[in-house]
């Protein structure tokens, strides 16, 4: 059976904390309709009982925000105090904080995949299944949805273990955008399907290369 990892994108107090810095476009408030931080634990606690690779990715602002580029509106809404490099603001919520093993990947870029090692570790582990998780939806998630379809892998988004700044980018993303890169589903059937792959029998499991 091929070998799953999970993929945490952007889980970061700026982005989904009432009291981060883009508390005021919405994206807090959506991320509490989603109840998204509680269906990301629940995937990554299901995740880390069966053994499966966690990876979390963080977008950050560097001293010198012109690092980041202002190419395009996102960019440009980015820094100098929001997703500061080192700050809280930038730092992954507690309640999905890191455990040892678990790769923590910052990055200047929407795509999880860009500029960092993320595809080389996931194919040194056998990857060839990720489930994709965290924020935003119409944005970094989708983002690194397309560009891990264009690398070979097989996807699979939760879709209430994601949110954006309302539900009209969120509707757009999971029913138009991602409908052809990604199979779409929710936290409880992924946990049901991660559950089930860990009581198999260890005589049909594959193990990690």
């Amino acid at each position: 059976m091929p070998i799953t990892a999970l993929l945490i994108v952007d889980m970061q107090n700026d982005n989904i904390h009432a009291g981060g810095a883009f508390a005021g476009t919405g994206a807090a408030a959506h991320a509490a309709s989603q109840d998204v931080i509680s269906n990301v634990r629940s995937v990554l606690d299901a995740a880390r009982s069966a053994d499966i690779p966690v990876f979390h990715n963080k977008i950050v602002v560097h001293p010198n925000p012109a690092i980041g580029g202002a190419n395009a509106p996102i960019f440009r809404m980015l820094g100098p105090e929001s997703l500061k490099l080192g700050s809280w603001g930038a730092a992954i919520v507690d309640e999905i904080t890191p455990i040892d093993g678990e790769i923590v990947l910052d990055r200047i870029r929407m795509n999880a995949f860009g500029g960092t090692s993320l595809d080389i570790m996931l194919r040194n582990l056998g990857v060839a299944d990720v489930i994709v998780v965290g924020v935003w939806t119409n944005m970094a998630v989708e983002h690194t949805i397309r560009d891990a379809a264009d690398r070979g892998y097989t996807v699979t988004v939760v879709s209430d273990a994601t949110s954006t700044i309302n539900t009209d980018w969120q509707h757009a993303a999971l029913s138009y955008a991602l409908t052809n890169s990604a199979t779409i589903t929710d936290t409880a059937t992924t946990i049901a399907t991660i559950e089930a792959r860990t009581r198999r029998p260890a005589s049909e499991k594959t193990a990690p290369q």
